[in-house]
């Protein structure tokens, strides 16, 4: 079951407002706590303007969340970000805040931007890859107005099927604002159009949704009220010029008629006015006054004394201005309009199969898991246990502006190793903002600890011939300190390997902190963020050429890997042939891996010898191996050696521009992890990030 819908629109002036309404009205019969989500909003620096939509539905439905928590941008923020290229920091923001009202409420209502102002050619992918990023299905609305059917029909096509290429469940398509006579026909187009596993509506135009009240024309014309203040809700049906004779007007005279008049047609405003309290004449919504006049003394005297008063704007513009203006007007519904807003509500339940939505909702389950959702994750699970990481090199800038990001973001406790003086002044050249006291900076030789490691590691290693002035050497090798702080519980786990080799970061874990039991070769994992999933490779940091029992075992460590950082284990044990049509001493090694692991663990879906396109393109697997549980949809790859799995990384992480975290060590006791040496910060922090997950377990 999914606890989040986003509503999508295709275009700008959709309607989806009305969409959102009656989903809140409907969700709410069905759940207590509800939240409303807009990712992006409009802004009007100007004014200040607060956006209607969320301010309608957090008064009407009476939410109890604040109005900043309903939102996450301001358009020109999003613009300004993107300026400067940080999609993925609009992207992580949106997350964050979503993800604080999933876990505080039971439903989130999401819906998408209005394609207003400048950039709206992006728009419709910026909220596809929103949507992909929470991971919640789509419902999809587009305007028919001044639309054929076959139009309305293709731009629903292409944009369910834009969302289906970016594997984002749409759960229903709507057309709305249609003519009614065409109803029957695009709803028999729609079928043909679009598969039978998405509910399909068709949402007549209903004039009066779309009519503007007096408050809204007030507002476009910023004119001055003269009147009626407290009837700017009334909603105007009809307008007529008022610029005949009174005879003639009166005959023209419809329900809810706004009058649009100069100012100095006192003939027209009296009856208008006696019109509107009269029995014999429909209601009158309103009067404009154009050009820039006013009624005389007298007749102002005359209005102020009637009971029944409508609003009175007047504006300096001209009649013709003034009706442009006002033709041009997009209605909205507010918190005020009651009767529109329940007239929404009466429409969606009307026109959309609110019980078929329900099952779709209930029977929804999200597929895979997006880079930035997987980040966001393994930033949230690091805070749950607050874990000691040792930085062994900070010497390093990287290593210093990562652990910046981390303090601030109050996720880990840290110790640096370095001159403490040298790194203050490090901090400081780098403008670093943050409270230096936050850190634990220490040198080997300084530390309080530094005796006492000597012992122990002259203890665990006078065996293989260290006496204690070789302990004393190897303590003051940075590598040596940080992983003995690990080894005694003074950190919780160890990153190096910005500055040292992998060699140097790996031999002191292996010499003392050891393999976990059962486990005899320690092996390691990159979670590579591909653009819409996170896979999970290995061996390809450690291991040059491994057995088929220790290939095996790396699997069988890569599956648990991936279970602890919730992804679910399909694995693929990697070779040049896929199932029985190859042979060769390598395939064989694969094979026989393969049926170890199935030995050892049938609990795990594993698939082997097989190739990579077979193993992660749904086409290719059912081509190759019809039928195969891992095949087309593996997460987590196997690699037959060093070569063969370092070089695969390397290509996917530059031919894709994926993201890879790690090499993460598995097999220890205790975490200890090891940077390439080109890392760059966010390889840094993401890799202290996993490391804290490490020893959380």
């Amino acid at each position: 079951m999914t606890n989040a819908i986003y509503i999508a629109a295709s275009e700008p002036y959709s309607g989806k407002s009305v969409v959102a309404l009656g989903l809140m009205n409907m969700l709410l019969s069905k759940a207590k706590k509800i939240a409303y989500f807009k990712p992006i909003v409009d802004d009007d620096p100007q004014t200040g303007k607060k956006d209607s939509t969320i301010e309608t539905i957090l008064k009407y439905f009476e939410l109890k969340q604040s109005y900043n928590d309903a939102y996450a941008f301001t358009r020109s923020e999003v613009f300004h970000l993107i300026n400067f290229n940080k999609e993925a920091e609009i992207i992580d923001s949106i997350i964050r805040k979503y993800k604080i009202l999933e876990e505080n409420y039971d439903f989130v209502l999401i819906e998408g931007s209005d394609f207003l102002g400048e950039g709206t050619a992006f728009e419709f992918d910026l909220n596809v890859s929103i949507a992909k990023n929470l991971g919640i299905p789509v419902i999809i609305v587009h305007s028919g107005l001044n639309k054929n059917t076959t139009e309305i029909a293709a731009a629903l096509r292409t944009a369910r099927n834009n969302f289906d290429d970016k594997e984002v469940q749409v759960l229903a398509v709507i057309a709305n604002k249609v003519k009614s006579a065409d109803a029957f026909e695009l709803s028999t187009l729609l079928k043909e159009n679009i598969p039978s596993k998405v509910i399909r509506a068709v949402v007549p135009e209903i004039k009066e949704l779309s009519n503007p009240t007096m408050q809204e024309i007030h507002e476009t014309l910023q004119g001055k009220l003269l009147f009626g203040d407290n009837k700017l809700t009334n909603q105007v049906d009809n307008a007529i010029v008022g610029a005949m004779m009174l005879r003639n007007f009166l005959t023209r005279l419809n329900e809810n008629t706004l009058v649009v008049t100069p100012g100095d047609r006192a003939d027209i405003i009296i009856g208008a006015l006696q019109a509107n309290i009269s029995k014999s004449y429909p209601a009158v919504a309103g009067l404009v006054l154009t050009g820039g006049l006013l009624p005389d003394e007298p007749v102002l005297n005359l209005i102020e004394g009637l009971d029944s008063k409508v609003p009175i704007i007047a504006t300096d513009r001209g009649t013709f201005e003034t009706t442009n203006r006002i033709g041009s007007i997009r209605s909205r519904v507010y918190a005020d309009n009651t009767a529109k807003i329940e007239l929404a509500v009466n429409t969606f339940e009307r026109y959309i199969d609110t019980e078929e939505l329900d099952q779709r909702i209930v029977t929804f389950e999200a597929e895979g898991i997006t880079p930035r959702m997987f980040q966001y994750q393994l930033v949230k699970r690091a805070k749950t246990v607050r874990k000691h990481i040792v930085l062994p090199e900070g010497n390093d800038d990287r290593i210093l502006i990562a652990a910046t990001r981390l303090i601030n973001q109050d996720i880990v406790d840290l110790t640096i190793i370095g001159d403490k003086s040298e790194v203050q002044v490090a901090f400081k050249r780098l403008g670093l903002s943050v409270d230096i006291n936050k850190f634990n900076i220490t040198q080997p030789a300084e530390s309080p600890h530094f005796q006492d490691f000597v012992q122990t590691f002259y203890e665990l290693r006078k065996d293989k011939g260290v006496n204690l002035d070789m302990a004393k050497d190897m303590m003051n090798d940075v590598s040596y300190f940080g992983t003995m702080m690990v080894y005694k519980g003074l950190a919780d786990g160890m990153v190096s390997g910005a500055v040292h080799t992998t060699q140097h970061t790996i031999r002191p874990a292996l010499q003392f902190v050891k393999t976990k039991p059962g486990v005899s070769v320690v092996s390691s994992v990159f979670f590579m963020c591909l653009p819409d999933r996170v896979s999970v490779f290995g061996d390809c940091a450690v291991n040059p050429n491994p057995t088929a029992e220790q290939l095996a075992e790396i699997a069988i460590s890569s599956a648990e890997s991936s279970q602890m950082f919730g992804i679910e284990p399909k694995i693929a044990m990697l070779s040049y042939s896929s199932g029985t049509s190859g042979q060769g001493e390598e395939v064989e090694k694969v094979r026989q891996a393969t049926e170890i692991v199935k030995a050892k663990r049938p609990d795990l879906n594993i698939e082997g010898p097989i190739q990579y396109d077979a193993a992660v393109d749904p086409t290719v697997g059912r081509q190759k191996m019809p039928n195969s549980k891992v095949a087309g949809q593996a997460s987590v790859l196997i690699f037959p050696d060093l070569n063969t799995g370092n070089n695969t990384y390397k290509a996917v992480q530059r031919e894709t521009g994926a993201l890879a975290i790690g090499p993460m060590l598995q097999g220890l006791n205790k975490p200890v992890n090891d940077l390439s040496r080109g890392c760059t910060v966010d390889d840094i922090f993401n890799t202290v990030v996993i490391t804290a997950i490490q020893a959380q377990v």
